[in-house]
């Protein structure tokens, strides 16, 4: 599995946007499909919600990627 630590430019970073910035989509469009696909999980729970807000020390995984936020 590979790891991305992503450093955290505020309070919170909305999950569809995460993945873009992370560049795991080409858009924060890409990413909302992805999450309504059920294909994100967030700390190890499926999330549904496209615009969830993640805090540091989160973890989001999808397709054998594992997102680090801190």
């Amino acid at each position: 599995m590979q790891t991305i630590h992503f450093d955290l430019e505020g309070e919170y970073v909305e999950l569809n946007q995460l993945l873009k910035l992370v560049g795991l989509v080409d858009s924060g469009g890409a990413g909302k499909a992805l999450v309504a696909a059920g294909a994100v999980r967030v700390d190890g729970t499926i999330e549904s919600r496209k615009t969830a807000k993640i805090r540091a020390g989160q973890q989001v995984q999808l397709d054998g990627v594992d997102i680090r936020v801190k």
